[in-house]
């Protein structure tokens, strides 16, 4: 017995040195790049729906960038989508910014990436702002209006939303006139001073969360 228990202690005292050299990092070593956009919240993004017969929508997203050196945003348009009407500031002071609409091969042509393949149907708005300064940072609002046939339109009279949405903290206002029937993920909904109804979401995950929501005419 005490043989096998030396030589037992002797294989622990082998695996507890393996287990060293191959053991994580110290807690805390990797807290940067753990804590990234999604995890400081820096993002809040705002869809104020118009009557969905036009399929369009209105929004504004507000982001924090903080990284020395950075000059620039990218909005990458999700395929399906149409962009117009693009526009940008600078919330601490005012400023408005130079907005850029690229497609297919312009955005190689600038050597943009866009984290994906670019093919002749890729659409990014740039949004260009002065770097930013070690210890600074710069809160940007960006506004577009977007249009999308297969994600929201009208069916047998009712709103249908149906649309995946990425950011930490989401909101839509839905169209004059329209009142929530069914959501398929918890939200918060809440009555607008002009009587229109918003939708607050908060979507905790490290992805998407996919939002079908209908409404139908008061």
């Amino acid at each position: 017995m005490r043989r096998r228990t030396a030589g037992l202690v002797a294989m622990l005292a082998v695996a507890g040195v393996a287990g060293a050299q191959g053991a994580p990092p110290a807690a805390g070593a990797n807290r940067g790049s753990r804590l990234g956009e999604r995890a400081h919240q820096d993002r809040e993004i705002v869809y104020f729906l118009q009557q969905p017969e036009t399929h369009a929508f209105d929004l504004y997203h507000d982001y924090t960038e903080s990284r020395p050196g950075v000059d620039r945003y990218l909005n990458v348009v999700r395929g399906g989508s149409a962009v117009s009407n693009p526009s940008a500031l600078i919330l601490d002071t005012g400023e408005k910014l130079v907005v850029e609409t690229l497609r297919g091969a312009r955005i190689s042509e600038a050597r943009i990436d866009i984290g994906e393949p670019v093919t002749p149907g890729s659409e990014v708005v740039v949004i260009r702002f002065p770097a930013v300064q070690q210890g600074r940072s710069v809160r940007l609002r960006i506004s577009e209006t977007y249009t999308d046939s297969a994600r929201y339109r009208v069916v047998n009279g009712e709103l249908l939303w149906d649309r995946a949405f990425g950011r930490p903290a989401n909101a839509m206002v839905l169209p004059e006139g329209w009142y929530l029937t069914n959501c398929s993920i918890p939200v918060t909904v809440s009555l607008q001073p002009d009587g229109r109804v918003r939708l607050d979401f908060v979507n905790a995950r490290n992805d998407n969360i996919d939002v079908l929501v209908t409404a139908r005419r008061r």
